[in-house]
């Protein structure tokens, strides 16, 4: 029986939520150690790592010429699997404290829809950042156990989990997904559809971080009760120069109805392929909302309205699928049910 390297024993073993948009890491015993953008900052030049997270967030659009920030991660997988490494050993090393000789254990969440070579890229750039073992598992089920839905039990429960590049839909009962679909239609595509909106009506361009802060600030998919308006600066594409407007939220709304439009009809599809059994109990338990496109201002209205079952929002959708994967490190049965067969056999180390 081989036996986890003597580093190891001093590694508190890791879950994380490997986002789009944002990575968050929890350490066993200590909670969320990380919660930091995806993004991370290199020098073209010396391919080295300038920056990483909110620092490098903060670079975006503000680079010279030899530095670049880049989104390693694409619609919930790898685009870039060098960066990803990189801004793994960061947060690796962030969540022990600087320390680069730790090996922990780690369980990632990962989309629903994501295909072998993705879930290869996943493990081995885990492995490469210096992970001991590697445990992948789907994030609608992550975040169906982070929301606390009784997923043990013979019963449907239905999560939709709103990340930055998917939206992962799911029924889950007795420990298995009967239903899973994940849509690369999420919090990103509602940023770019803010900005391409503005660049057509006013003939002003916005940048990544612009249009998400108007998404967070008027975004919504139901109609509010109260008028809200915001200024917005950009550059004018016809004179070129500097310019300031005032948009509203239906403006906004009106922006994003085609990418809420086909979230919507997702979760429509998977309400008409669950089990009738199933059906019969999420319309009384309703369907649960999480990820950070879950704050959305009345998306909840939105789906009841259209599905016509009660919908509620997790307790903590941003944190929902690092703390669902955090029960697992504790719970190694749990995690043998629910982990991606054979994506994280290869390199098992007994106890």
């Amino acid at each position: 029986m081989k036996l986890r390297s003597i580093f190891n024993y001093f590694s508190n073993d890791l879950a994380i939520d490997l986002g789009t948009a944002n990575t968050l890491v929890y350490a066993k015993g200590r909670g969320v150690v990380v919660s930091e953008p995806s993004i991370v900052a290199i020098n073209k030049i010396t391919h080295q790592v300038e920056a990483v997270g909110k620092e490098a967030k903060e670079m975006i659009g503000r680079t010279p010429g030899n530095i670049v920030a880049i989104r390693p991660m694409k619609d919930g997988v790898i685009a870039d699997f060098e960066v990803t490494e990189k801004m793994l050993q960061h947060f690796i090393r962030r969540a022990h404290n600087g320390k680069s000789w730790v090996s922990p254990r780690v369980v990632i969440g990962v989309p629903g829809e994501i295909t072998q070579v993705e879930l290869r890229a996943v493990e081995d750039a885990a492995y490469r950042a210096r992970a001991a073992e590697v445990y992948l598992v789907e994030e609608a089920m992550a975040a169906a156990i982070g929301a606390g839905l009784p997923i043990t039990e013979p019963y449907g429960n239905m999560i939709v989990d709103i990340g930055g590049g998917t939206t992962d839909i799911a029924v889950i009962s007795l420990s298995g997904i009967v239903y899973s679909r994940a849509v690369r239609v999420a919090g990103n595509e509602l940023d770019e559809a803010i900005a391409q909106f503005i660049k057509r009506k006013y003939n002003l361009l916005i940048g990544e971080r612009t249009a998400e802060q108007v998404k967070i600030e008027l975004g919504s998919a139901y109609r509010l009760e109260e008028r809200l308006t915001m200024e917005i600066r950009g550059r004018d594409l016809i004179e070129g120069i500097p310019k300031t407007i005032t948009i509203s939220d239906e403006e906004v709304r009106e922006a994003m109805a085609e990418p809420i439009a086909t979230i919507v009809n997702a979760v429509r599809v998977a309400l008409e392929r669950t089990p009738p059994e199933l059906s019969a109990d999420i319309a009384d338990r309703g369907i649960v909302l999480t990820g950070g496109g879950a704050l959305l201002k009345g998306l909840d209205k939105l789906l009841m309205k259209e599905t016509r079952v009660p919908v509620t929002l997790a307790e903590n959708p941003l944190s929902s699928v690092v703390l669902g994967t955090s029960k697992m490190l504790g719970d190694f049965e749990l995690l043998k049910r629910v982990s991606l067969g054979g994506a994280y056999a290869k390199h098992m180390i007994a106890n």
